[in-house]
């Protein structure tokens, strides 16, 4: 997806951007979430078996790297809220 000139956007233009920009900050918090549950679910689960294989726990760091994935690079909107304070539409 290419990069927008917010400055050239009118007002409700920005408003339609900052409620994508919400949804998405919503939906990246809860799959953060969804998949800390399964790491959770699956680190406590290994804990409590009576084997402790250590191969168990390898497709574990599937949902770490993924978390990993999305706090390194989160979504980067800074010229979006920037925009936004200039303009007085928080």
């Amino acid at each position: 997806m290419g990069k927008k000139d917010f400055y050239k956007l009118t007002d409700e233009e920005l408003l339609i951007e900052r409620k994508n920009l919400k949804k998405s900050k919503v939906f990246h918090a809860a799959s953060i979430g969804f998949l800390a549950g399964i790491l959770l679910f699956g680190v406590v689960s290994w804990s409590l078996s009576s084997e402790k294989n250590f191969g168990f726990l390898i497709p574990m760091l599937i949902p770490v790297v993924f978390i990993y994935r999305m706090l390194k690079n989160p979504n980067k909107n800074t010229d979006l809220e920037e925009v936004l304070k200039e303009r007085g539409l928080n």
